[in-house]
């Protein structure tokens, strides 16, 4: 192989042999039923081959118009059209047989295939690899086609898929009937039939789940090994808290409570989720758990993963904590050098009992005296790694994972297989479901209408501004001139704030307060005001270019509104033509206020991998199973790990070889996994 097709490979990471031979296809052409060109269907996929008859190239100047190439087959003549690929008239030749897959579409009145992968298929000798069967198509890179990425594949399976070592133990494969290693990996590039491919994806699928669930299961059983710090005080602290609430618990946060105090009085460190729904109530969960903490000697940190998020829980906390005489310390990259310090010290001293902040929490310079609990927040925008190094800062304090944004119960165990899972599923009394509508820009008359009636109601209003980095100080222009105009044209006699992530903290403090007090009667923000603000007099949420926002901030914002006893609104603004993306997280709005309803949806939008992060989450890669769809094939996954993991906590056993092995590779060491070795 030459270095320049060895330095495309490269760039799809592909070194070795085994890189290639997991190197999984992105799905299967059939080609031996290839769609006539006559019978393209609007709206429907359609993989077509034909003969190039005529090349009509984007007119100059017209960047955004398409490639047209005129197509004849068996049934006739066809066209389809390339976007974006104007240079593909130095490369496609009049009389060239082509394979295209895409999707019907209408152009210039006519039906089209709008294409997204092509192939030349001009004969040679490994003809029968390309056309004529399940044709696999990987994923490409520029200069390497995918002919000639097929035709390596083709020779490394032949060559070397047979020396692969099998993974799973033969028990599990019988109890399964699962297909062994090198036979999944042959026929999953190349198979000779959709029985034989569905049989290999089978087998791959319950590969990464069980490689997973495995780990999971490792880290599992080590913490219910370790020794932590039994938390059993009195409970004066959370008695007096309790008190002070102007509400009882529900039952569901006493249900959950319950279950958090009997971990903390353990001795082995507590590892639980606690999943709930925008204003469910959590944070009181979490100050109970933190007085607990302190009152029996230790210190507790909340880690939230922005610096309005940690400012808003600092916000949130001190109103509750501090009058029990348990103060907060606030830590994040905008407290000042020198005060930065000052509160490092007081909390390596342990004089600092309870610290909310974001990750400056686990860097280098921050020491706990005695560190008993660790609350996380908004979990799925941790990494595992940020998690596992503030826990590293104490020995073997007890972990609370916070998140507003509810999973179903199989994703759960996948994203937080090393947890157990406390559900909030109540909301507090007096809670109303918010109205949500979408409107355009032109009705924003109307809707500054509607907010002077909320206003002269004596309620109060929020207008949010999204903040995109790249963009950041247009939003930030754009939102203080719109507080100007709404202080100037909308509501001369009121009182408008202004609320931005470049404000000092006091300043963001002041702003809150004086909002919160009635002050303040409609507050503009850019930054996102997504937890633990509670103003129960707020009665408008007004959502400004809602598009540009992700469906669980959507949620988020919402949640801020419908705290009092009297009838919420949430309005979601849009700009222009939206996409498709963008039209479906609005209608997911405006049909349901159910935060697990939203976080399928969710899900369904952008897929798990980016829904979890999971680059960022610290789980390996799932080379080809989809945590949606192979929900059931996780439970049989989760049950064997579990199985193997109790009958040989470290994978010492001969017959676990392979798949100690085979774990190593795929967590590469992370989260001291490499100790299974």
């Amino acid at each position: 192989m030459g270095p320049q097709r060895a330095g495309q490979l490269e760039r799809k990471g592909l070194r070795t042999v085994g890189d290639a031979l997991f190197f999984l296809p992105l799905r299967h052409e059939d080609r031996t039923r290839l769609t006539p060109l006559r019978a393209i269907v609007v709206g429907q996929p359609a993989t077509c081959g034909g003969t190039i008859v005529g090349i009509s190239p984007p007119p100059p100047g017209r960047r955004r118009a398409p490639l047209v190439l005129m197509l004849r087959d068996a049934s006739g003549f066809g066209t389809a059209t390339l976007f974006g690929r104007a240079y593909l008239t130095r490369v496609l030749k009049r009389g060239q047989r082509l394979v295209v897959h895409g999707k019907g579409a209408r152009f210039q009145n006519a039906t089209t295939l709008q294409v997204t992968d092509w192939e030349l298929v001009d004969s040679g000798e490994d003809d029968r690899i390309h056309t004529g069967t399940l044709v696999p198509v990987y994923s490409s890179t520029e200069g390497l086609p995918q002919r000639a990425l097929r035709a390596l594949m083709w020779r490394l399976v032949e060559a070397h898929a047979a020396q692969v070592p099998e993974t799973l133990p033969e028990p599990v494969r019988r109890r399964r009937a699962l297909l062994g290693l090198p036979e999944a990996l042959r026929a999953i590039h190349f198979p000779p039939g959709e029985a034989a491919l569905e049989a290999a994806r089978r087998r791959l699928v319950f590969e990464d789940l069980v490689l997973l669930q495995v780990g999971l299961a490792i880290l599992r059983s080590r913490t219910t090994r370790a020794r932590g710090i039994a938390l059993q005080p009195r409970g004066a602290l959370v008695g007096r808290l309790r008190a002070a609430l102007p509400w009882p618990l529900t039952a569901a946060q006493e249900r959950v409570w319950d279950e958090i105090r009997r971990d903390l009085a353990a001795p082995h460190p507590m590892h639980r989720l606690l999943q709930g729904d925008v204003g469910s109530g959590k944070t009181i969960v979490a100050a109970m758990a933190m007085l607990t903490a302190v009152e029996a000697g230790a210190q507790a940190a909340l880690m939230a993963p922005t610096e309005i998020l940690a400012e808003q829980h600092a916000l949130t906390l001190r109103p509750l904590l501090e009058p029990l005489g348990v103060p907060i310390t606030l830590l994040t990259a905008a407290v000042s050098a020198r005060e930065r310090t000052a509160r490092r010290r007081a909390l390596a001293a342990g004089e600092a009992a309870c610290v909310v902040g974001t990750h400056a929490l686990v860097q280098e310079g921050v020491g706990f005296r005695r560190l008993g609990l660790v609350v996380v927040d908004e979990q799925h925008r941790f990494g595992v790694a940020q998690r596992a190094r503030l826990k590293a800062k104490g020995e073997h304090p007890h972990l609370l994972v916070m998140t507003a944004t509810p999973i179903p119960r199989t994703l759960a165990l996948t994203l937080h297989g090393d947890l157990d899972v406390s559900v909030l599923d109540q909301l507090p009394p007096g809670r109303r479901p918010v109205k949500t509508v979408a409107r355009t820009e032109s009705r924003r008359p109307q809707i500054y209408a509607f907010l002077c009636e909320q206003v002269a109601a004596g309620r109060q209003v929020y207008v949010v501004y999204p903040l995109i980095e790249e963009s950041e100080a247009l939003d930030l222009k754009a939102a203080t001139a719109m507080a100007e105009r709404l202080q100037k044209e909308v509501f001369p006699d009121r009182v408008v704030g202004l609320l931005h992530g470049r404000l000092a903290f006091d300043e963001k403090e002041a702003m809150m307060r004086r909002f919160k007090a009635g002050e303040v009667h409609v507050l503009v923000s850019t930054t996102v005001i997504e937890v633990g603000i509670d103003v129960p007099n707020a009665s408008v949420m007004l959502i400004e270019h809602a598009e540009r926002f992700g469906l669980s901030q959507l949620h988020q914002l919402r949640g801020r509104v419908g705290r009092g006893p009297w009838t919420s609104y949430c309005i979601l603004m849009t700009a222009g033509r939206l996409g498709e993306d963008a039209e479906r997280r609005i209608a997911a709005m405006v049909e349901t206020t159910d935060g697990f309803r939203i976080a399928e949806a969710d899900l369904a939008l952008r897929g798990p991998g980016e829904f979890f992060g999971t680059r960022q989450s610290g789980l390996p890669e799932l080379r080809l199973a989809d945590l949606l769809r192979d929900g059931a094939t996780l439970e049989e996954a989760r049950r064997e790990a579990l199985a193997i993991v109790a009958a040989d906590p470290e994978l010492r056993a001969p017959e676990h070889r392979g798949l100690r092995q085979a774990l190593l590779d795929r967590w590469r060491g992370r989260l001291a996994l490499a100790s299974a070795g």
